[in-house]
Parts: structure tokens; C-alpha cells; sequence
């Protein structure tokens, strides 16, 4: 944890002397989806210097907020995850994703994507009102990160990687936000080759409405 504080008996002090040091909230928001190795984390932030990481990590294991375990036999690997000390922020990153979704804009040319991300941004904008009744499975690819998501009468579950049965898989890059945000709307988003679906089609126009606007409960997962 870092020495240095802001002398003052606040909680917004106090959270911020434990993770407000560069880049500590974003490593906080990619083990979110789950526990990480070192180069999973590192994957997920390419610009981040690893001997920041390793700092940063330090520090929130020292705060209480992050713990390192080493998965069972075979694996053996020493893994990095949220202690559930470190889960009660989860709260708290859902509700920056939607507050910085509203300065996007245009992506950024070095702008990039990664799994953990985009499950983040897809809870923190999911509308279980929107997705009453729905029952799909659909795998998303933007760029080069892969997600998969089962939405269920309102409820969402989420994880990394293929879904190869998956009713419809969305296949798109940085410019998904110009769909999600209502700029385009489906069919303008397929005719203009910014989405390219395979599978059951209309199931775009239920995922974009499930997926525009910021989450009213806790039914995401």
C-alpha cells in the first residue's frame, strides 16, 4: 500500500490512498471476470510496465483488496484474484464504466479492446427491463477479444472466450459502441459492415436493446 495519503478522515480519502494509484482500478476491473495470472494481467494492459504491475499488485494485496493463490494440481500456477473485501468494488467500477461510456467518442487509434474489458462494459450497460422474455446465447468478437453471453429472461451471465453453439455469434470492432449507443441502428450497423452476424439475425436488434443504456439492478453476473 502506498505511504503517502491525504491526511484527511474521509472515506473518499481513505479509498483513494488504497486504489487510486495509476492503473490500480484497471487491474481491479480486469479480475473482475475472475482470477488472472501475471500475463493474463499484462495482456489485458499492454502499456502497463511490469515492474508497475508487480507494484500495483503489492500494494492491493497489502490493502486486502487483491490475494495470490496457486491453482491446484496441474496447473500450479500462480494466479492473482479479488478477495471479497476487493469484490465490494465491483459496484463502484460498473458505475465509472457507465459515467466514462458517456465521454467515448470516436476509439481512439491506439485504443484497444480485451476481454475483460468488454465484460465490464457489457455489464455496467445491460438492461435487464430491455431483455425481459429474451432467452439467446451469443458469442461477441471485437478486434481480437472474444466474449460469450447467455442472456435468460433478464439475467446475464458472461465469460471469455468461444461459444461455438452460440444462436448468434456478433463479430465487430470498436465502432460496436455507434450500435449500442443507438448512433446506428442494426440494420444500418450490418449494411454499413460494422457488425457481420452468423447465426439467427434478429437476434441483434434484442442485443442491442439489451445492451443500451446502463443497468437498473443486479442482474448481471
Amino acid at each position: 500500500m502506498s505511504a503517502r495519503t491525504y491526511g484527511q478522515h474521509c472515506g473518499v480519502a481513505r479509498a483513494m490512498e488504497l486504489v487510486g494509484e495509476r492503473w490500480a482500478l484497471l487491474v481491479i476491473r480486469d479480475l473482475i471476470p475472475g482470477a488472472k495470472r501475471f500475463t493474463d494481467l499484462q495482456r489485458g494492459l499492454p502499456k502497463i510496465p511490469s515492474n508497475v504491475l508487480s507494484a500495483r499488485l503489492k500494494e492491493l494485496e497489502q490493502a486486502g483488496v487483491v490475494e495470490r493463490r496457486v491453482l491446484a494440481h496441474p496447473a500450479r500456477s500462480v494466479v492473482y484474484d479479488l478477495t471479497s473485501y476487493g469484490r465490494g468494488l465491483e459496484g463502484i467500477v460498473l458505475d465509472l464504466a457507465r459515467w466514462g461510456t458517456q465521454a467515448f467518442g470516436e476509439p481512439r487509434p491506439d485504443d484497444t479492446v480485451h476481454p475483460a474489458s468488454l465484460i465490464v462494459g457489457l455489464r455496467a450497460t445491460f438492461r435487464p427491463d430491455a431483455a425481459r422474455s429474451v432467452r439467446a446465447s451469443i458469442q461477441l468478437r471485437v478486434d481480437d477479444a472474444v466474449v460469450h453471453l447467455r442472456i435468460d429472461d433478464g439475467t446475464l451471465a458472461l465469460g471469455e472466450g468461444e461459444l461455438p453453439d452460440a444462436d448468434l455469434a456478433i463479430d465487430t470492432d470498436k465502432r460496436l459502441g455507434a450500435l449500442m449507443s443507438g448512433e446506428l441502428s442494426p440494420a444500418e450497423a450490418v449494411e454499413s459492415g460494422v457488425v457481420r452476424l452468423t447465426g439467427d439475425t434478429r437476434l441483434v436488434e434484442q442485443f442491442a436493446k439489451a445492451f443500451s443504456g446502463p443497468a437498473t439492478n443486479a442482474a448481471a453476473s
